[in-house]
């Protein structure tokens, strides 16, 4: 194989999933160990505090709930507007062709 037929698209891809790989390593192994007891009572004390927070803004998390689920409509839609005009523009070309 010559080296200008390397296909460096591939290549680019391990390339990628090596540094993510090293990227997570070096932050597992900069984390400070803990006992156990430690790290339940840590997730305790945190789950007690986002519920909390989630009571005191509960409008604005119903709010944002409501803005979050028109958006994701919005794009189901598109999505499917998309997906018969390609099914359209697919069943015009194999009548064009002849198939």
């Amino acid at each position: 194989m010559d080296r200008d037929d390397f296909n460096w698209s591939g290549a680019g891809i391990w390339i990628g999933v090596a540094v993510g790989a090293a990227v997570g390593i070096g932050i597992a192994l900069s984390r400070r160990k803990r006992s156990r007891w430690d790290m339940v009572t840590d997730r305790w004390d945190s789950a007690k505090q986002v519920t909390r927070r989630m009571a005191n803004r509960s409008d604005e998390l119903a709010d944002v709930g409501r803005n979050l689920v028109e958006r994701v409509r919005n794009i189901y839609e598109e999505g499917c507007r998309v997906a018969e005009d390609a099914n359209e523009l697919w069943h015009k070309g194999r009548k064009m062709v002849g198939v």
